[in-house]
């Protein structure tokens, strides 16, 4: 046999392109080649140039998160404050509170609806059906009254799971199912009703409670505030330490220190202001249940397999479907959530307004609990949103209504405002997906 049969061809010789030679750690066999990590997760390990870097970046992607409704309150809470030194007042602040818990309830049922890619019109109606469940039971026949709330808590929940089995199952769109759901619950309502205008909150009821009690004891809170931010901080580590567990870039031990000092700065203030100044009444009942509602509502969207599934199905439901995930099923049980949280935040309203009547949740409370959900950064669109958006488009809905009230702005003007942020919001909304296709990230 010739040489030149017993020599190996070269690449070159082959007709093939060179290939780059291996790292020299992989070389030697010293170590596995190091995989390539995606520069923007490398964010943390850079300082304050990485983080404005990707602040940049998410800015001319259309990615704008909180950050709109954030800035809007900060602009609300100087207009009004120049306008009546008295708007970040402990009463005022209270009031803000206590007005936005019912509605804000209701909110976060939207928000899921919201993020399937769909809609509810029945909210105000449930929320008055609920009520009318609950004076019903037990002003008129003596219920005990903890059944009773349960009874008209779980009437919601029917409701909606009727409203998504129509819409799941049968394949009527959810807009007309629950448009014809807000003119029949609301006949139910005024049938429940009878006779009766209204059914007055009996005296120290759990009802009459939800808006009118407050802890007068600082401790309260106080503890509230310390609870919130070692909650805060513990998920801030968890979070870095299961990155770090994947061999993923986290966060560094002084952003945490810092995330975890700006929110503590926030949530203690707040507490100041309802416990020291003079005429403050404490820390309210009804902002206590709507954090407890926020809270677990969070941790259903994104630490449980429910809560990605709902994100899939509103992302797009023919995938969603084709990786397995039962879709009819996920629809009935997030308009039965939004159906439970109507009625809920129905108990809420009669709690502010002295009782259950028959115009209870009419008027403008369907849009103004969709505006908040809106407002505070859920899309439109499905697929995107979070839950403690409802917190803080209800805290901006208020806000401007409390600050309008107090400088003596009529009701119309309120109206036309609030309709302007809402169409603010959407506009910011569309402007910044649309961003995210031009950028491929939508």
């Amino acid at each position: 046999m010739s040489d030149l049969a017993k020599t190996p061809q070269s690449p070159a010789d082959a007709g093939t392109a060179p290939k780059t030679p291996a790292p020299a750690a992989a070389v030697e066999g010293s170590a596995a080649p190091v995989p390539a990590v995606d520069p923007r997760l490398l964010v943390r390990e850079e300082g304050l140039k990485g983080y404005w870097t990707e602040f940049t970046r998410k800015i001319r992607g259309g990615e704008l998160g909180s950050l709109p409704v954030v800035l809007g309150l900060i602009v609300i809470a100087v207009v009004f404050q120049l306008q009546n030194s008295n708007f970040l007042s402990a009463s005022s602040v209270a009031n803000i509170a206590v007005y936005s818990s019912g509605l804000g309830i209701m909110a976060v049922g939207i928000v899921f609806v919201l993020i399937l890619g769909e809609i509810d019109l029945s909210m105000g109606s449930v929320a008055g059906v609920g009520a009318a469940v609950w004076a019903g039971l037990q002003v008129s026949n003596g219920t005990n009254e903890w059944l009773a709330i349960v009874l008209a808590v779980l009437t919601g929940t029917v409701i909606g799971a009727l409203h998504g089995f129509f819409f799941a199952k049968i394949g009527v769109p959810a807009f007309v199912v629950t448009l014809a759901g807000f003119l029949g619950w609301m006949g139910l309502q005024e049938w429940l009703m009878g006779g009766e205008g209204s059914i007055n909150t009996p005296s120290g009821s759990v009802v009459e409670n939800l808006t009118n009690y407050f802890f007068a004891d600082k401790i309260a809170a106080y503890g509230l505030a310390v609870l919130a931010v070692a909650v805060y901080l513990a998920s801030l580590l968890r979070d870095s330490g299961r990155r770090k567990a994947a061999q993923l870039p986290a966060r560094p031990v002084t952003e945490i220190a810092l995330r975890t000092a700006v929110v503590a700065v926030l949530v203690l203030a707040v507490a100041y202001v309802m416990n020291e100044p003079e005429g403050a009444r404490g820390l309210p009942l009804a902002l206590v249940l709507f954090l407890a509602v926020l809270v677990v509502a969070d941790f259903v969207a994104r630490r449980t397999l429910f809560g990605r599934k709902v994100f899939a199905v509103g992302g797009n439901a023919e995938a969603a479907r084709r990786a397995g995930i039962n879709v009819d099923l996920v629809r009935i049980s997030v308009f039965a959530i939004a159906g439970t949280l109507a009625a809920f935040g129905g108990l809420f309203i009669a709690s502010l307004s002295g009782g259950a009547t028959k115009s209870l949740g009419g008027g403008n409370t369907l849009m103004l609990v969709i505006a908040a959900a809106v407002i505070g950064g859920t899309s439109l669109f499905g697929g995107r949103g979070k839950v403690w958006s409802a917190l803080l488009g209800m805290i901006v809905i208020q806000s401007i209504q409390q600050g309008l009230n107090m400088i003596g702005m009529s009701n119309a003007i309120q109206n036309m405002i609030t309709g302007a942020v809402l169409l603010a919001a959407v506009v910011i909304d569309s402007v910044s997906r649309r961003t995210q296709k031009t950028a491929g990230r939508a």
